[in-house]
């Protein structure tokens, strides 16, 4: 681990987002007295994005140009028998990228949204909505565990489901949220499931602990069954990603997703949700390559 790369620095990366999220989403609505205002509330979440976006940047340069890597827990929620619920980061080069693909991105739909959401009623509840899924989205690629995963695969998952049907007073934005969000439940069924199987057979949710045991469990059969238990736990995981990143068969929702307005288009449904699924399958690839009829039905 170098010595650049430090919890306070990574912690600033999704947190700077979600204190622009919570300034536009209380004090930029009549809900906390709109007393930032329309303009406020814009710059509040733009200046989050940009802080995280630059700082995202020198995570990519110390990972890419000075070999640095990160991987510690940073804070013990509970633990539950021997198994650890725990907010942590893993920094790689996977990370890394990632991290500066969802911030740019963001930062880029962000600027975009003020001209075209300039008279909209909604402006201050679109800029709270898209900070929060930046720092959801963050937390997600940042994790070192598989519960942090989860949790910002869910979070990533309810703010969709608000964009969508951001216009809520509209019969068809309603139907389409619902849509999106029992798609992503049947795809969410099956990723639970493998996250079950691996916190079963492991005793453990970080990374580094699961793919350590791997040997240990490669050639275990699933109880009462005559399937290896690293295919079932792959297969598992891929029906989650299935869902998320709108694959056949669970991809109807995805048409139906633009009943939201535009910019959301550019931030969930062309680059950053959609590849979760994709960074997930990476980031469990340890897993995967254990299991040949896993890699085929990927």
């Amino acid at each position: 681990m170098s010595q650049s790369l430090s919890a306070p620095l990574l912690l600033a990366v999704p947190l700077a987002p979600l204190v622009g999220s919570v300034l536009a989403g209380i004090w930029g609505t009549a809900f906390g007295g709109n007393k930032i205002g329309r303009t406020g509330s814009s710059a509040w979440a733009i200046v989050g994005v940009l802080v995280s976006f630059l700082l995202s940047a020198y995570v990519f340069k110390s990972v890419v140009f000075e070999g640095s890597t990160f991987n510690e827990t940073i804070y013990t929620w509970m633990v539950v028998g021997g198994l650890k619920m725990e907010v942590g980061f893993l920094i790689d080069s996977i990370t890394a990228m990632m991290m500066c693909v969802v911030t740019f991105v963001s930062l880029m739909v962000h600027i975009y949204t003020m001209g075209y959401m300039a008279e909209d009623e909604g402006y201050d509840r679109f800029f709270s909505y898209i900070s929060l899924f930046t720092f959801s989205m963050l937390m997600l690629v940042m994790a070192n565990n598989l519960l942090q995963l989860f949790f910002g695969w869910e979070a990533v998952g309810l703010v969709s489901y608000l964009l969508i049907g951001f216009y809520y007073k509209k019969p068809t934005a309603i139907f389409a949220n619902m849509k999106a969000f029992l798609v992503n439940r049947v795809g969410d069924f099956g990723f639970i499931l493998g996250i079950g199987l691996i916190a079963a057979y492991t005793g453990t949710l970080n990374y580094s602990e699961i793919f350590a045991k791997l040997p240990e469990i490669q050639n275990t059969m699933l109880p009462g069954t005559g399937w290896l238990l690293v295919t079932v736990t792959a297969i598992c995981l891929f029906i989650g990603a299935m869902g998320k990143s709108a694959q056949f068969p669970l991809h109807a929702w995805l048409p139906d997703s633009m009943e939201g307005p535009t910019p959301i288009s550019a931030l969930i449904h062309a680059a950053t949700m959609v590849t979760a699924g994709i960074f997930m399958v990476s980031r469990m690839s340890p897993l995967f390559e254990l299991s040949d009829t896993a890699l085929k039905i990927g």
